[in-house]
């Protein structure tokens, strides 16, 4: 029987990628989903609608997968937003709003689908997290809170599920050429802010980062990779030299060279 997988934001970016890449094999049967399905014409997966803040549209989602195929084997939790901004001047709703999608959305979803993997004894999820997760860069606080969050949540879950046959993996990617920063959440620059001259500065080093990313087809390649794994590697970190090496520094470098390095780059 094909591996039934669910990859959640397939609208664009990178998720998109990784359920068209999968669709072309196979043994695999895909779901794409979007808060809007309607961004989903035109695609070889199967779209599914899917708002991953909602727990009425997570049931809704996975209970139809279940009801068609029995089973769900790989989740692959990639829908996440972006977002920028001194701490200090980030609304605090934003904030919520970011981690009811970039962390309590992945963890809702875990939650519905991990009874079906164990009932299994077997299943993947694959958290798709971020460098910025590892790395700390000035103005993008909430989004490396949110990532790094979702990466231990990912370690520990992954020992507490391990005598069911249930991997859970993390992929780290660096700087990709996708629309995220379309659905970024900018905190307005504020003219006479302490922090105006050097916010602007990093958007703009923050933007002009993601028009140079490489083709997301890369983290796809990986992902296939992954799943054909018996015994995947807990982690994974997709990017360009520079941003791999720059997560081993961190911990060999004395924290005010690595600071001074960073503060240097952003």
């Amino acid at each position: 029987m094909s591996k039934v997988i669910l990859i959640t934001g397939g609208s664009s970016g990178i998720g998109k990628s990784i359920a068209t890449y999968l669709s072309s094999k196979s043994e695999y049967f895909v779901y794409g989903s979007s808060r809007n399905i309607d961004k989903l014409t035109d695609v070889a997966f199967t779209p599914i609608q899917l708002d991953v803040t909602s727990d009425t549209s997570i049931n809704n989602c996975i209970d139809k997968i279940i009801k068609e195929h029995g089973k769900i084997d790989i989740l692959i939790n990639n829908a996440g937003v972006g977002i920028t901004g001194p701490m200090e001047e980030t609304p605090n709703d934003e904030i919520e709003k970011h981690f009811k999608t970039n962390l309590y959305g992945p963890i809702n979803l875990m939650k519905k689908v991990l009874p079906f993997m164990r009932g299994n004894r077997a299943g993947l999820i694959i958290n798709i997290t971020s460098i910025a997760g590892h790395i700390g860069t000035p103005f993008r606080s909430i989004y490396s809170a949110g990532k790094a969050s979702l990466d231990i949540i990912s370690e520990t879950l992954n020992m507490e599920t391990k005598e069911f046959n249930v991997n859970v993996v993390c992929i780290a990617p660096g700087d990709y050429l996708t629309n995220i920063s379309k659905g970024r959440f900018h905190s307005p620059v504020i003219k006479g802010s302490p922090y105006e001259h050097k916010y602007k500065s990093s958007l703009d080093k923050m933007n002009e980062n993601i028009t140079k990313g490489a083709n997301p087809i890369k983290v796809a390649r990986l992902v296939h990779k992954i799943i054909q794994l018996k015994k995947p590697k807990k982690k994974y970190v997709s990017g360009v030299f520079l941003e791999r090496f720059g997560i081993i520094l961190k911990f060999i470098l004395p924290q005010r060279i690595f600071e001074y390095l960073v503060l240097k780059l952003f």
